[in-house]
Parts: structure tokens; C-alpha cells; sequence
């Protein structure tokens, strides 16, 4: 669970911005809940105000736990992306801290990096409450963890941390037996998922998603909030299975020996059976449809964009929700019928289907998600975030409860109506002067009209 995001320096955030997620009002918590974080969080804003950079900040962060020993490998640098609209920023450091909370224990780590290296880098603990140091780090000067066992684990990897490598992602591949560092590398890497425009561009590609599939299956069983998400979307389709298909290594393969003919390998008896048990398996996914003529399936190759956008919104639901991790979606409302995102919002909302406290963090345009469903908020007060960018081109972050709304306030009509910013002035003088332009041309071409209609 993400309890705290904080970054400075990266794209258009210029000085520290910060996404608090800690709970605001007690009323507003999700009822028979004690989660320390809210599960639900969007931030809305008018176009370019930095939306899509505060989620590009936190993929960063996670990209650079999970790959940096590689980056190091290849010479990349550390790859960043500081503020580029004045000059004295892309010289300065950008730095990134996520506060966590993992089995019950609060973990700060974060780290901070120029264009080639590693500048300083953090791990602390709050087993009781009180900080405990996992490790500091002032560029190549390490400081570790306070047990003997700890400490000789991890000087260890500190001699062999390259100065463009983060410690964490070092000591993680050392598998060094340290229970916090892995348990916040474990977060970064498997139970942080970010969905969104970058994402979706995979889908055109079915074997991405029955690899996710599989992935998922071996792992986790059934996906069976598919089975929700393909209801709550109205497609008219039924139910869904899952087929295991056992791949023989040797079917159709048929070498071509110079100056012969094809042989069928496997008929020729040349090669000899792979048994059962080592034989790879795929699975097939089989979407039941209503027709006209009764039920009917298709393999999901044969779906549409949107239902494969779907599929992989539920299997990305089924990682989080089990373990209880971290969804991002950058622009919810680009893939998903306003009506399906309030579902997805309400899922994360309900303490029975997400019994680990799962979050949900977006991006969104969507104005009706501030609104009411049934009756209810579909976000509560200390779930809305908006993003706004100054004269210069520099994005900040601001909550709802800034304002200290009512409960009962129409926060749809207030945004829409300018009371919260964060919304986009339009001047029409562009509009008019196309129409100016429009009308005069258009004078024109009924005098050219007229001019022929005469002769």
C-alpha cells in the first residue's frame, strides 16, 4: 500500500510535489475499513497540466528498482528527465520517495540522482514505530543495517554496487537475506502495475495478453473478476473459459534437407516423443457471446480492442487485489465507458471484493466520476487530487479537501465551473478569427457562384 509519493525535478514537476494518500475524514472511509492509505485515488486536470507526469515519476522509480543494475551494465546513466524550462534545473539533482506500508510496517525509500549517478539513496524501517535504518547511502559512502547479520549481508553488496546502480535493486539480485529490502523491492516489482496509453498500444498483440494470462493462471488460478468486469460492460458477453492446450514441440516442424523433399520429421519416426510432463502448455482464453441464434464462442484474437482492454484491466485487478498492491492507470477514461471506470472506482471502495485494501491510482478527464452513483460519492472528498501548471510551465498537485467541502456539494458542477482551478480557460479568439476568415472566404465563393450564374 502507497501511503506517501513525493518528487522534484522530473519533467514538468520543477520543485516537490506531493501525493499524500493517508485518509482525511474518518466519515468518508469505506465502512468496516482501517486502512491507513485511502484505496482510491484521481487526479483531474485540463490538458498538459502534469497529470501523466506524476504517474511517469512513480514508473521511473519503479523502472529504476527493478532495471538499474542493467542500465549501469550498458552505460546508460541513470536516464532521467529533469525540468527542461529554465536553466538551472536540468543541472540540479531529481529526486523520488515512496512511503509504504507492507505487512503491517511502514517503509520510507527514496533515492536521489544527477544525469550519471547515484547521489544519495535511503531505506528505514518503522518496525514500532520509531526509524530503524535499513541502509543510507551519500554517493559511495554506505551505511547499513543495524543487526550484524544485516550489516555483513549487506557491506557485502556495497562493495560491488556500481555508483550508477541503486543499492536496493543490487542487494536484491545478491538475494541478500534482509526481510525489508526485499519485501519493498517485492513491491516495486510485482505489486505495483501501471496500466495506460503505453500499455494499451500492446494490445493489438493477443500473445502479450494470453502470456499475461498464463502468467497469471500459474500463479493465481481463474482470473474471476474478469467474469465482473465483462458483466458490469454490457458486451453481451455471457461467461468465459480458459482451455489448456498441450503444445507438441514437433508438430508441423518439417526441415528442409538440400536437394530433397520435405519430410514430416515426427512422421519419419526420426525423433522421439517429448514426454508429458516437460511438454509446454499454452492457455487459450474463450469468450461466450449471445446470439441470435443462441450462444456462440470466440478465442479472444478474434475480439475487439476494448475487450481485450478489459481482459487486461482484469488481469492487472487480479495482481493487486490478492496481494493487495498498487494499480496505476494513467488517462482511466481513455479505454474505459465512464460507467465501467465507476465500477472499477467501487470495486476498489468495497472492503468485500478488495479484502487486502488494494489501491487504485489514476489520471483522469472523466468530471462524472465526481459525481454520484446510486446515491453515493463515486469518489470521496480525500480521493480527489488536481493538477495544475503556473506561467512557467510548472506542474503542482493539490487535494479536494484544500477547499473543505461539504459532503453533499455538487463537486462535478463546481469543478466544471472553475471553484477548484485546475481547469483549462479557453480563448475564443483563435475560434473567431476562423470564423472570420471562414465568413469572408465564404462571401467569396457566393460572389465567384453568382459571377458564373451570370454569364
Amino acid at each position: 500500500m502507497l501511503l506517501n509519493f513525493r518528487v522534484a525535478n522530473h519533467r514538468s514537476i520543477r520543485d516537490e510535489l506531493e501525493w499524500q494518500l493517508h485518509p482525511v475524514y474518518d466519515g468518508d472511509r469505506p465502512t468496516g475499513t482501517f486502512w491507513q492509505a485511502v484505496p482510491v485515488a484521481g487526479i483531474f486536470g485540463s490538458n498538459a497540466a502534469g497529470k501523466s507526469n506524476v504517474v511517469d515519476a512513480l514508473r521511473y522509480m519503479a523502472t529504476m528498482v527493478i532495471r538499474s543494475p542493467l542500465l549501469a551494465e550498458d552505460g546508460e546513466g541513470m536516464r532521467r528527465q529533469p525540468f527542461l524550462l529554465d536553466t538551472v534545473a536540468p543541472s540540479e539533482s531529481s529526486w523520488y520517495v515512496a512511503d509504504l506500508l507492507l505487512r503491517g510496517v511502514r517503509y520510507s525509500y527514496g533515492f536521489e540522482v544527477d544525469d550519471e549517478n547515484v547521489l544519495s539513496e535511503w531505506l528505514y524501517s518503522y518496525p514500532t514505530g520509531r526509524k530503524r535504518v535499513v541502509f543510507e547511502r551519500d554517493g559511495e559512502d554506505f551505511r547499513v543495517g543495524s543487526s550484524e547479520r544485516e550489516a555483513k549481508a549487506l557491506t557485502t553488496v556495497a562493495e560491488v554496487t556500481a555508483p550508477n546502480a541503486l543499492f536496493l535493486s543490487m542487494a536484491a539480485r545478491s538475494r541478500a537475506s534482509v526481510t525489508s529490502l526485499a519485501r519493498v523491492y517485492r513491491w516495486f516489482r510485482e505489486e505495483l502495475v501501471f496500466r495506460g496509453p503505453a500499455s494499451e498500444r500492446r494490445l493489438g498483440h493477443p500473445h502479450v495478453l494470453m502470456r499475461n494470462l498464463a502468467s497469471r493462471m500459474n500463479r493465481l488460478g481463474e482470473p474471476a473478476h474478469l467474469r465482473d468486469l465483462l458483466r458490469a460492460a454490457d458486451l453481451g458477453i455471457e461467461d468465459f473459459r480458459v482451455e489448456t492446450v498441450e503444445e507438441d514441440p514437433f508438430e508441423n516442424r518439417r526441415p528442409r534437407i538440400k536437394g530433397q523433399p520435405v519430410v514430416d520429421v515426427k512422421a519419419a519416426g526420426a525423433m522421439v516423443d517429448t514426454p508429458r510432463s516437460v511438454r509446454p502448455v499454452r492457455h487459450e482464453l474463450w469468450l461466450r457471446h449471445t446470439g441470435r441464434n443462441g450462444s456462440f464462442e470466440l478465442p479472444l484474437t478474434a475480439e475487439s480492442l476494448g475487450t481485450k482492454a478489459i481482459v487486461e484491466y482484469a488481469l492487472a485487478l487480479e495482481q493487486v487485489t490478492s496481494r493487495g498492491g498498487t494499480l496505476v492507470v494513467d488517462e482511466l477514461d481513455s479505454s474505459l465507458h465512464p460507467r465501467l471506470s465507476a465500477f472499477l472506482v467501487g470495486l476498489f471502495q468495497d472492503p468485500e471484493r478488495n479484502p487486502h485494501g488494494a489501491q487504485l491510482l489514476f489520471t483522469s478527464h472523466d468530471v462524472s466520476l465526481l459525481g454520484r452513483k446510486a446515491g453515493e460519492d463515486i469518489l470521496k472528498r480525500d480521493q480527489i487530487w488536481f493538477a495544475s501548471k503556473n506561467e512557467f510551465g510548472e506542474t503542482s498537485l493539490y487535494p479536494l479537501s484544500d477547499f473543505r467541502p461539504r459532503q453533499d456539494e455538487n463537486r462535478e458542477r463546481r469543478y466544471l465551473s472553475g471553484s477548484y482551478g485546475a481547469v483549462p480557460v479557453i480563448d475564443d479568439t483563435f475560434a473567431l478569427a476562423i470564423a472570420g476568415r471562414g465568413g469572408a472566404g465564404g462571401e467569396a465563393a457566393e460572389t465567384g457562384r453568382q459571377e458564373d450564374t451570370e454569364a
